[in-house]
């Protein structure tokens, strides 16, 4: 009796692809984390937060961006180093999302990429009392 082996080498095969697929996937998510797991992961991380009032300063020469993230609802805070143009209406902005890695040595969050969420003007007041305390 001869056995068919075309069957078994594409079924093979397609359990490799998944596997595959699977790690890729998952080594390319990135997650909203807190700030103190932000602090000893070792990979590129996601977090929000509110800007702390006075806490921003940006370098036109060099192009970069120093502020803190203050979490709404444990005030804990967090330094971010993001270099490239500041966004558009950054010191307005109700929530930032950073996404970066966490520098020891620097003793900050250094971000490829920022979300910044500005008001709305249909916002009320009660939102902005909740985002700014």
């Amino acid at each position: 009796m001869k056995i068919n082996k075309l069957p078994l080498l594409g079924g093979v095969l397609l359990l490799a692809f998944a596997g595959f697929t699977l790690a890729s996937f998952k080594e390319t998510i990135t997650p909203y984390v807190a700030y103190d797991q932000a602090r000893t992961l070792k990979r590129t991380v996601q977090v929000a937060g509110g800007l702390q009032p006075n806490s921003s300063d940006y370098d036109n020469e060099r192009q970069a961006l120093l502020f803190t993230l203050t979490e709404a609802e444990t005030k804990e805070t967090l330094r971010v180093r993001y270099e490239g143009v500041k966004p558009a209406n950054f010191e307005e902005a109700i929530s930032i999302v950073a996404i970066g890695r966490f520098d020891e040595g620097e003793g900050l969050l250094v971000a490829e990429k920022l979300l910044v969420k500005c008001p709305s003007k249909y916002m009320g007041t009660e939102m902005e009392e909740k985002v700014y305390g």
